[in-house]
């Protein structure tokens, strides 16, 4: 048997006999059940965390879903708007007419888009404005939840 052996066996034959001090298992047996609770607390944070940040993408969602049925409610109008000009201008029976019809189109159409670019950009605002809050709001949660848990 060589050297090493000897004394790693010699090491563990009187080591089996050694007893863990009470203070030091207590002290170890605390220290699990501090990490333990402080882990439970981080994690119910961490939980409530995620669903707060889950309810402002979900608002956020909800607003740019809001702004891209606006522009389809505008895309429909105006192409059906665009279809009874032309079939008002087809049945024109004279130049004047259809040049009349043609300006009231072109005139009504300037009106509309302004009016749809300002309920667009009203909304686009509210949205943004109402977004950014979510996520404020959230993350100002989150801050606070993480300093009560620390």
């Amino acid at each position: 048997m060589n050297d090493f052996t000897r004394q790693t066996q010699e090491f563990f034959s009187a080591a089996k006999d050694a007893r863990i001090p009470e203070q030091v298992q207590a002290i170890a047996e605390d220290s699990v059940s501090k990490v333990r609770e402080t882990y439970g607390k981080l994690n119910s944070v961490a939980k409530d965390n995620a669903k707060v940040f889950e309810e402002a993408t979900v608002a956020a969602f909800a607003g740019a879903k809001s702004i891209g049925d606006k522009v389809l409610k505008n895309t429909e109008a105006n192409a059906e708007a665009v279809f009874d000009a032309a079939e008002a201008i087809a049945r024109a029976k004279t130049f004047p007419e259809l040049i009349q019809l043609q300006t009231a189109f072109v005139q009504q159409q300037f009106k509309v888009a302004g009016a749809q670019s300002k309920e667009l950009f009203e909304l686009s605002t509210k949205v943004a404005q109402q977004t950014f809050e979510s996520f404020n709001s959230a993350a100002t949660k989150s801050f606070e939840q993480i300093k009560k848990a620390g």
